[in-house]
């Protein structure tokens, strides 16, 4: 009988590697005979959902995963986990080595009165903290939109109240922005504690937020809710006629109360005196801080959409947050160059790519418009030497260029389709010089390594 395989893929923007790990592992199997269904958790929830059946009949399960998720339906199922970028890359070696039970393990149940979990690596403290951010991205895009529609009536027009422009800012900043910090830090804990640790953790993010402690006093409320919770667990021993009490009244009261003091106390005040002090230095960004933190930028995006790339963008996030829009406007073009860069290469110069490639950067040219850069990723694969080098210069220019010109964006979704919106993009005159010498710079070293490894290899022959 053949082998089965169930999977579950899922990224923290739960927009493009999600279902771009999906399709890989389905194409894949297609052309190896193997069976597997694929579930995707998205920014639109689960999709093609696993059913019982499906799970019990598995002989292996696959999650290709960059933040944690409910893993209690496949408790004794032998798993392997991987980030989703693995499944795209190689999704038929994965599938084998799952096949063959290499890497794998026995996926354990946990009752909730018995919430015990490990203090994880910092690869385990990266996957909480990009749970959190994956759940506070929707409020993160539907407060930015909103905010740059408020500016589309006119950059002050929210002043005046009772005015639509007035209320869609009362509506993105004054509500979606004002609950994203609490939130993140919330899922950031339950994450890490699962439910008795998500009522310390909104609660620890909510004080971060009105005590100016921002994005940064999220972050740290949010790690410290969950661990806090983990280690009281496994410390308070009650006899079993109050273990009731514990899950649902002792630990959220005594977690909440140590993170509430905490916050305000001890930790609030340095980490505010920390967030205005890199606000500041962002907001004065020029000259020389401008070209490092541009580097910086174009080295994270080596992983094309990946867990070094949402750092970048996640540190664009806690900027905007801060009412500070530089580093969103370099994050932006940053993220948008490689899909484009090479998309340019293979319309100017299209004997150097086969014919896939060629179709695939129609593709890619309107992805990285949408600011999707994982539309450069199949090219990446195909070819890592040339491609990642000449994608992290075209990006690091990209941002450089942003971030001189202070181009300012408002909102941190877009791409392209933000000039539409009055206001959205602080000049856009900037940001289209910006995004045209990246795409150009990543375009233009693609184009030349390619024809460079072409003659190698003919020289060779």
């Amino acid at each position: 009988m053949a082998k089965k395989i169930v999977a579950i893929t899922s990224c923290p923007t739960g927009i493009a590697h999600t279902y771009m790990a999906a399709e890989a592992l389905e194409e894949a199997a297609k052309k190896d005979n193997i069976e597997i269904k694929v579930e995707t958790q998205g920014a639109s929830g689960a999709e093609n959902i696993l059913t019982k059946e499906d799970i019990k009949e598995a002989d292996v399960v696959i999650f290709a995963v960059d933040k944690n998720i409910d893993t209690s339906r496949f408790v004794g199922k032998q798993a392997i986990t991987v980030p989703a970028n693995k499944a795209i890359k190689e999704p038929l070696e994965l599938m084998k080595k799952a096949l063959n039970y290499e890497g794998t393990e026995i996926v354990k149940g946990k009752s909730v009165d018995n919430n015990e979990k490990s203090i994880d690596s910092a690869t385990g403290i990266y996957k909480h903290i990009m749970t959190g951010v994956s759940y506070m991205l929707p409020l993160v895009v539907a407060g930015g939109i909103l905010i740059a529609l408020s500016f589309a009536f006119g950059i002050y027009a929210f002043e005046e109240e009772g005015t639509i422009p007035w209320a869609l800012y009362q509506i993105g900043a004054g509500s979606a922005f004002s609950l994203m910090v609490a939130v993140m830090s919330g899922f950031i804990a339950h994450s890490i504690g699962d439910k008795s640790a998500f009522a310390p953790g909104i609660i620890g993010g909510f004080i971060a937020n009105s005590i100016g402690a921002g994005f940064l006093g999220g972050i740290l409320a949010g790690l410290i809710a969950g661990y806090l919770v983990v280690f009281l667990n496994k410390n308070i021993k009650l006899p079993k006629s109050l273990k009731g009490l514990k899950s649902i009244m002792i630990i959220p009261v005594l977690s909440t109360l140590i993170v509430g003091l905490l916050m305000y106390y001890v930790i609030g005040k340095p980490i505010h005196i920390a967030t205005v002090h890199i606000t500041e230095f962002l907001s004065r960004l020029s000259g020389s801080g401008a070209i490092i933190l541009g580097l910086i930028f174009g080295l994270f995006y080596f992983d094309l959409g990946g867990p070094m790339s949402k750092i970048v963008y996640t540190f664009g996030v806690g900027a905007l947050a801060e009412g500070v829009y530089g580093p969103m406007g370099a994050a932006m073009v940053c993220g948008m160059v490689p899909p484009i860069g090479i998309a340019l290469s293979t319309f100017v110069r299209p004997k150097l790519w086969n014919k896939d490639q060629k179709e695939a950067g129609k593709a890619a040219f309107f992805l990285g418009l949408s600011f999707i850069t994982e539309g450069a990723i199949p090219f990446a694969a195909a070819n890592p030497k040339i491609v990642l080098p000449s994608c992290m210069a075209g990006s690091a220019v990209g941002s450089i260029v942003a971030l001189l010109l202070n181009v300012e964006i408002k909102a941190p979704h877009g791409g392209f389709f933000l000039m539409f919106i009055p206001n959205a993009i602080g000049n856009l005159l900037g940001f289209i010089i910006a995004l045209i010498a990246g795409s150009l710079t990543t375009a233009v070293l693609v184009t030349i390594l390619k024809q460079i490894q072409i003659k190698n290899k003919e020289t060779a022959n």
